[in-house]
């Protein structure tokens, strides 16, 4: 493993020890950090971004991840790049179950997914805290909408993979959107983390068949 499979590795790991939603948050964050959409991050924007999120690399570390998804010798690095390359490996398995599962949302074909078309398809019943008595399937679909009710991206929840599982949900409450959006980006940036507190693929790939009544 090189300096910066060693760094990535560092910083993926300091995300999962927040949970199921620390990538989807990080990604989150720096896809918010990038007002001017240019997809891109210097070292020390990438550093200061990762430092306020209490997430923790020297400015070596940084520059060499910078170095490494700098795709054009401008010296900074391809956001979604990095953030692809941040989710933990999933097996061809989950990442089948993943797609079908947006795709069946994705009703258009656009890639991306209105939360209105998440009513009526989104099943509760998995749930852990609907199993143990703790939640009502209706708090579960309130968070699991909250959690992408994002104001803090122009009306869209972000450019990569994340709807929330059965499994922990990041609450985000926000107001004024017309239409926000979730995109596969965003799903598969949640969902990787989802999968990586699940031990086998059968367990994952149960979870989404139930949750999306695939």
């Amino acid at each position: 493993m090189d300096t910066v499979d060693t760094t990535m590795e560092k910083l993926r790991e300091q995300c999962l020890s927040r949970g199921a939603s620390g990538i989807h948050s990080l990604a989150r964050f720096f896809r918010r950090l990038d007002q001017d959409k240019s997809r891109s991050l210097d070292a020390r924007e990438l550093q200061q971004g990762l430092a306020e999120l209490g997430l923790a690399l020297d400015m070596a570390e940084a520059e060499g991840v910078c170095r490494r998804w700098d795709r054009d010798g401008s010296g900074t690095l391809d956001l979604e790049e990095f953030l692809r390359a941040l989710r933990p490996p999933m097996s061809q398995a989950r990442e089948a179950v993943i797609a079908a599962a947006f795709a069946k949302l994705d009703r258009s074909g656009d890639g991306v997914v209105t939360v209105d078309d998440l009513r009526g398809v989104y099943s509760c019943r998995a749930h852990p805290k609907v199993r143990s008595g703790e939640w009502t399937e209706e708090e579960v679909l309130r968070r699991f909408l909250d959690n992408f009710d994002s104001s803090e991206k122009d009306g869209q929840v972000g450019a990569g993979g994340a709807l929330a599982a059965p499994v922990a949900l990041a609450v985000h409450t926000h107001s004024g959107l017309v239409c926000p959006q979730v995109t596969l980006a965003e799903f598969q940036d949640y969902y990787s983390g989802v999968s990586a507190s699940m031990d086998t693929d059968e367990e994952f790939v149960a979870m989404m068949t139930s949750a999306w009544r695939l």
